[in-house]
This record gives structure tokens, C-alpha cells and sequence, in this order.
């Protein structure tokens, strides 16, 4: 136990050292000035939206309020079943910017989202592509900010990572920790790296240019991946393109999950892909976030001496870290403090998405099957 707990507290010093190096460079949407361009790129921004009613006219209507002078928007209505369709009519019908495409069939070989993502891509007129969600809100200035970062520092990607807002302490104290594993997971700063072969995509925003989006092979060579957002940065980064993530905290913003039902139904197509739909990653990456992030809260009630005080500093170590990181990804700093519980609901999700989809040979992804074979013959 005590060598345990001595490796614990070493490894949490280097992986705080780490994070926080790494955060450090990732720059603030917020802190970018717009440039002040007498020729503006045009920018197409492409949402997919199916069965989007709840949320998508304050969503689009930011879009539509963006101060950005060249800008169209294309929304692809993916076979909806609710009023989506008819929102989107309405609202173009006051709004010429607004391009609203109905979707009424799914090809074969295709996720229903990648599929509407490619077909509005290729109706785009724009320089750029923002491929946004249809929850998403932005602040005005967004879209100019993010536009003047990428031709002032030459970059062909930028990935802005939003702020989530979800109800109630467990859903709020899991933002922090979703944020904490993925950076640990990703280590996203290092995909403005060109000699790293870290890469990043949100799906939240996800600002390309179009030549590099055709080059790369865009939504085609995806078009059975849950994870598109991250896919799509990998393909970028392989073809040596550059690419940058930015903190959108106080600019982009999204309603995340409003409940933990709805967390656990949002997260069964995706958890699992994350890890390849490997089984032995499951498994171990649910054996190393026991030992890391569970067990020293567990040591400190069943240890004694100075084992008890090194698993003490480890809960230390973690909670300013989580504290650290909630900032960036919009999570309240005192929910720390629910930081074993909501592992406890990382794991879960984690489980939950590899047991569903293997048991149900799939996902079931907004009405649809998609056999595990097919997700997994599209491997990136």
C-alpha cells in the first residue's frame, strides 16, 4: 500500500505539471482581438440538426447574429420527426443568410450526422467551414474572433472547446472531470504541434478551410464515426496541415445534457468509440482511473501513518488540479469536492456505451442501428 501510494503521489506531481504547462498554452477566443480586414473570407457555417425543436432557434439565431460580414449558414434537417423542419423554414424566411436543406432519406454505409454534415459541406460557397452543433450558442464577436486567429497565425483548423452548462452539483462536478480526462487523454495543446501526432476536434466548433477539408477527405472518410468531431482533426493533422484548440469559455456555450438519464443516452453512441470499441481498453483504462483518481480517497479511510498522509496529498493534488482545469470548461471550482463521485459516473458512462454496444451487436443512434461491424470497419 505504501508503494503504491508513493507512485500515486509521483505520478499526480508530474501529470499537474503537465496540465498546467499545457493549459497555459492553450489561448483564450476571448483574449483575440479581430483584425480589422477591408475583405472579410466568406464563411459557411454547417449544422446538422435532427429533432432539434428545444434548442435550435436561440441556437441559430446567435449564428444569425454573428457581427461577421461574409456569412451564410447551412442547416441540414436530418430526417426530423418534430417541428425542426418548419423552425428552420420559418426562420429563413425572414433571413437570407439562413439555407435550410430537408433531408429525407439515409443512404446506406452512413451515420445520420455525417452524412448531413458531408451533404451540407458540399453546398458551401465559403472559404471556411464552421461545423457547429445545433445547440451551440455564440456570442457575436465569436465567429470574427476565431476567423482573425486563424489567417493572423496561419492556421487551417481551429477547435474552440465551449463552455458546458448542465443542471444540479454531479452533473456540474462531471464537466470538470469529462474536461480533466480528456486532457489527459488528448493532451489537445500539443496538436498545434506540428511535429506531434496529437490532433484535436469539437464538435461544438470546428472551424476548417474548405480546401484543406476536401484535401483531407472531409465527412466521406468518416462517415461511420460517432466520434467526427476528433476524426476530422486527425484526418488534418495527418495530411500536415496546422490546427490550434481555443477556449471558447464566455463566447460559446452549450446546454449540455439536462439531466443524468439524458447524459447516459447522449454518451452510448460515443464512449466506447472512443477507445476503438476495444474491450482491453475499457478495461484498462477503467483499472487506471480506479488506481488514480478512486482508490487515494479510499486510502485515506483504510491506511494508517505515513501511507494515510502520502493518499491524503494525492486528494490534495487532485482537487486543485480538477480545480484548475473546471475554469476552461465552464465548472465550478467547489464541486472538487464531488470529484470521486463523479469518476464514479465517468466509469459508469464508460461501461455502460461497451456493454450496450455489445450486447446490441451496435449503436442506436437517433433512430437508427448502425451494426457494430460497420463502426468498426471505418477504424481511423
Amino acid at each position: 500500500m505504501f508503494y503504491l501510494a508513493a507512485v500515486t503521489v509521483a505520478a499526480y506531481v508530474i501529470i499537474t505539471i503537465d496540465l498546467w504547462r499545457g493549459n497555459r498554452r492553450i489561448r483564450s477566443l476571448k483574449e483575440i482581438t479581430p483584425l480589422n480586414l477591408s475583405a472579410w473570407p466568406r464563411v459557411s457555417v454547417v449544422i446538422a440538426a435532427r429533432n432539434e425543436a428545444r434548442n435550435i432557434e436561440a441556437a441559430l439565431q446567435s449564428v444569425l447574429n454573428q457581427d461577421y460580414p461574409q456569412l451564410e449558414v447551412i442547416v441540414a434537417d436530418d430526417r426530423s420527426t418534430d417541428d425542426t423542419g418548419q423552425i428552420l423554414d420559418r426562420m429563413a424566411a425572414s433571413n437570407t443568410r439562413l439555407h435550410p436543406l430537408h433531408i429525407k432519406e439515409l443512404p446506406p454505409g452512413w451515420l445520420g450526422k455525417n452524412h448531413a454534415l458531408d451533404f451540407a459541406a458540399r453546398q458551401a460557397t465559403g472559404e471556411w467551414l464552421l461545423f457547429t452543433d445545433a445547440d451551440i450558442v455564440m456570442q457575436p464577436t465569436t465567429i470574427r474572433r476565431a476567423v482573425s486567429y486563424a489567417e493572423r497565425e496561419r492556421r487551417d483548423h481551429i477547435a474552440v472547446a465551449p463552455e458546458a452548462h448542465m443542471p444540479g452539483m454531479l452533473l456540474n462536478a462531471f464537466i470538470g472531470v469529462f474536461g480533466l480526462c480528456f486532457a489527459l487523454f488528448s493532451r489537445p495543446w500539443k496538436a498545434a504541434d506540428p511535429h506531434s501526432s496529437r490532433f484535436i476536434g469539437i464538435g461544438a466548433f470546428n472551424l476548417v478551410r474548405t480546401a484543406v477539408y476536401r484535401r483531407s477527405g472531409g465527412h466521406e472518410r468518416i462517415r461511420m464515426r460517432p466520434d467526427d468531431d476528433m476524426k476530422l482533426g486527425k484526418l488534418i493533422k495527418q495530411r500536415g496541415y496546422r490546427q490550434e484548440l481555443l477556449h471558447g469559455v464566455g463566447l460559446v456555450t452549450v446546454e449540455w445534457y439536462a439531466s443524468v438519464r439524458e447524459l447516459i443516452a447522449g454518451t452510448e453512441k460515443n464512449f466506447f468509440a472512443g477507445l476503438e470499441y476495444s474491450l482491453a481498453l475499457a478495461v484498462g483504462g477503467a483499472l487506471l482511473l480506479v488506481v488514480w483518481f478512486i482508490w487515494p480517497f479510499v486510502g485515506v479511510l483504510v491506511t494508517h501513518g505515513v501511507t494515510r498522509w502520502l493518499n491524503l496529498a494525492s486528494v490534495l493534488i487532485v482537487m486543485v488540479c480538477y480545480a484548475g482545469g473546471a475554469r476552461l470548461v465552464g465548472a465550478r471550482r467547489r464541486y472538487a469536492l464531488l470529484f470521486p463521485v463523479a469518476v464514479l459516473l465517468f466509469l459508469y458512462l464508460m461501461w455502460n456505451a461497451a456493454r450496450k454496444t455489445l450486447m446490441n451487436g451496435g449503436i442506436n443512434w437517433r433512430d437508427t442501428h448502425y451494426s457494430l461491424a460497420e463502426l468498426k470497419a471505418n477504424k481511423l
